[in-house]
């Protein structure tokens, strides 16, 4: 555990990260570029649902990454809480803008697929209602950021805000499941009996394969972009400070 403390320190972050992140960054563009080639270009149509099925190659990855960020925000937010290091603070804030773009993309191709399916653009199904609600959380938390001055203070208010919003982006992950009634279908690919080879339930391997490659790419994405903006708020925190002691000087 003591190795992993280790990377609370800016300039250790910083120069592993900037090892990584070439990597990082090759990777997700090789897995994102094959898999939506693999899956729109590659893939049959369906039988129910026609060539509007591909949209999940970025609804689903999308959606998927658009909660686990805000997950993501709530581990560097208690780590914050617990132990204070700013780097964990400053991940969970290079974490949002990425997670709320991530949101958009889920909620705008979730509409593209609706329209035809459901014969409307939005309805206030429960998962898609606790999605937007959890954007909203989104554009909260990033305004806190920028509202208050002392970085300290919002890292803590952002931190309980974070702790508050958890609780939508689990209702936007298991809202099929607590209501049953909802428009939006329930889990076909990341459930126990999909992943179990269960017939009835499991999304064909034509459809799925390719799908895990995007979903591998937008993680990898995520990973990198997150690596990359914060060291931006890294630089930012210590440009910030520097003037501040010129200003006192």
């Amino acid at each position: 555990m003591a190795s992993i403390w280790e990377y609370a320190n800016p300039v250790k972050f910083i120069r592993t990260t900037d090892k990584l992140l070439p990597w990082l960054s090759g990777a997700a563009v090789i897995a994102l570029v094959g898999g939506l080639i693999w899956g729109f270009f590659l893939t049959p149509e369906d039988y129910k649902q026609g060539s509007t099925v591909k949209i999940i190659y970025l609804h689903v990855p999308a959606a998927l990454m658009a909660i686990n960020a805000w997950l993501m925000m709530l581990v560097a937010s208690l780590v914050w809480i617990v132990r204070r290091h700013h780097v964990s603070a400053l991940a969970a804030r290079a974490a949002a803008p990425i997670g709320a773009l991530f949101t958009v993309i889920a909620l705008a191709t979730g509409a593209i697929w609706g329209q035809p399916m459901w014969g409307t653009w939005w309805a206030w199904d429960p998962r898609l209602t606790s999605f937007l609600i959890l954007f909203l959380f989104y554009l909260g938390y990033m305004a806190l950021w920028e509202a208050i001055e002392n970085d300290d203070t919002a890292a803590d208010l952002t931190s309980i805000l974070c702790l508050v919003g958890s609780v939508f982006a689990v209702l936007s992950r298991y809202a099929v499941n607590f209501w049953n009634q909802g428009l939006h279908q329930g889990a076909s690919v990341m459930r126990a009996g999909a992943m179990m080879g269960d017939t009835e339930e499991r999304v064909s391997n034509v459809y799925a394969l390719p799908l895990f490659v995007c979903m591998a790419g937008f993680a990898l994405l995520f990973i990198a972009l997150v690596f990359l903006r914060t060291q931006t708020e890294i630089r930012a925190r210590r440009t910030r400070a520097l003037l501040a002691r010129e200003r006192m000087a």
